[in-house]
C-alpha cells in the first residue's frame, strides 16, 4: 500500500475496534509529535483503570506496555497509522486523513442521518403546508417559510460541524 492509500473501510473499522488502538492515535495527535512507547503506555493505562498517570503501578504499565509492543503497535505500523521504531510511535499522516470514519455520537445524543432526516419531514411538513395554505403567508410569505427551513438545516450542520471536530481523536481529553 502507497502511503496516500489509506486501507479499505474493514481493515479501518478493525484498527479502530480495539481500544487502545484508538488511545495510541488519541495520545499521538493529542502529543503532535514523536512519543515513546513507555508515556503511552503509561497513558493507556490511566485512561484504561481511570487513573491519574502517577497512580499507575509498574505492573499495570508493563501489562500495557507488552500489548501495544508486541501487538498493537505492530498493527498499526502494519496499517500505516504509525511509524513505530526504536521505542518510538510517530502518527503517519493516513492516521490523519481517517476521521472520516470517526462519526462519534455522544450516548444522549441521536445519530445526526436520523437527525437529518427529522429535519427533511419538518421542511417537507412546511412546504405541504405552505401548498395547501395551512400555513399563513399573510404575516410569513412562502420565501420567509422557505428561508426559515433554510436557517434551520443551516444552523443545525453548522452545530453538526462543531461538533465532530470536537469529537476527532487527539482532540478530547479523553478518547472515545
Amino acid at each position: 500500500m502507497s502511503a496516500d492509500e489509506l486501507p479499505d473501510r474493514g481493515e479501518i473499522f478493525d484498527l479502530l475496534s480495539n481500544h487502545r488502538r484508538r488511545y495510541t492515535i488519541h495520545f499521538c495527535k493529542q502529543q503532535g509529535e514523536t512519543v515513546t512507547v513507555s508515556d503511552l503506555a503509561e497513558q493507556v493505562a490511566a485512561w484504561e483503570l481511570d487513573k491519574e498517570i502517577a497512580e499507575i503501578d509498574s505492573a499495570e504499565r508493563k501489562r500495557v506496555y507488552t500489548s501495544l509492543q508486541q501487538t498493537h503497535l505492530p498493527t498499526l505500523d502494519d496499517a500505516g497509522m504509525v511509524v513505530y521504531e526504536n521505542g518510538e510511535v510517530t502518527l503517519t499522516e493516513q492516521a490523519e486523513r481517517m476521521e472520516v470514519y470517526m462519526d462519534i455520537v455522544p450516548g444522549d445524543s441521536i445519530p445526526w442521518g436520523e437527525y437529518y432526516l427529522g429535519l427533511s419531514v419538518i421542511g417537507a411538513l412546511v412546504l405541504a403546508g405552505v401548498w395547501f395554505e395551512v400555513l399563513p403567508t399573510e404575516t410569513v410569505p412562502e420565501v420567509g417559510w422557505a428561508f426559515a427551513v433554510l436557517m434551520l438545516f443551516a444552523g443545525s450542520a453548522a452545530y453538526h460541524v462543531y461538533q465532530g471536530r470536537q469529537n476527532r481523536l487527539g482532540e478530547m481529553e479523553r478518547p472515545p
